[in-house]
């Protein structure tokens, strides 16, 4: 596995518009999920057809479970989208 302090962390455009929409104390448990995922990339499901390589990891929010959408390698992680998971699969299709 790599050194932890050299992976690289992508966001998309979609995590950063989501991210960004995000109140303060749920931007904290958001950045503690990314956190999570760093240092244990197979703490997400990994999703089958359409979504086929993309893992997906549940996480409380504020008493409100979240969903982050990732893809990863040994060096990188790359966020693809942070939400609630309302139209949250939708979101990931388009």
């Amino acid at each position: 596995m790599a050194d932890i302090d050299h992976i690289e962390i992508r966001q998309t455009n979609a995590f950063t518009r989501a991210y960004k929409k995000l109140h303060h104390n749920q931007k904290d448990a958001v950045d503690n999920a990314v956190e999570e995922i760093i240092l244990d990339p197979t703490l997400g499901i990994m999703k089958k057809g359409d979504l086929q390589g993309i893992y997906v990891y549940k996480f409380d929010c504020v008493n409100q479970q979240f969903l982050l959408a990732y893809e990863y390698d040994s060096a990188s992680r790359v966020l693809l989208l942070v939400g609630s998971h309302e139209n949250f699969y939708r979101q990931m299709k388009e």
